[in-house]
């Protein structure tokens, strides 16, 4: 009887590609909605609109938040999975560990020097 595979292809993360391609969409779709409170906000300046101080504060404010949230998103990346979490819990023992169990050395110590000197030559 077959053992059933430990990794399925479908458990996989994302790949940084498809990652950064995410983000770039909302990078630009964000940005695109900033083009657009400068539009509109121009168009309502031009125009005799009611409330005209509301809607260019709202105008404004989306002109100056969304490229810093913009930024924030399009830097972030997925949080790690349990998984993902438990394979670097995992290397960084068997780092410990090995460094542990590396043995010191012993007797003098060990100068490097930054030229090689030949001890049969004399200068």
């Amino acid at each position: 009887m077959k053992k059933p595979p430990s990794v399925v292809i479908t458990d996989a993360a994302r790949s940084p590609g498809d990652q950064l391609h995410s983000r770039e969409i909302r990078y630009v779709t964000m940005m695109g909605a900033r083009v657009a409170c400068l539009i509109v906000g121009g168009v309502l300046v031009s125009l005799d609109v009611p409330l005209l101080p509301i809607w260019l504060t709202l105008c404004v404010a989306g002109m100056v938040l969304l490229p810093w949230m913009a930024v924030l998103i399009a830097n972030d990346r997925a949080p790690k999975t349990k998984a993902e979490r438990a394979a670097d819990a995992a290397a960084r023992e068997h780092r410990q560990n090995a460094l542990a169990d590396t043995p010191v050395a012993s007797g003098e110590p060990v100068t490097i020097d930054s030229e090689i000197v030949d001890p049969d030559k004399t200068h």
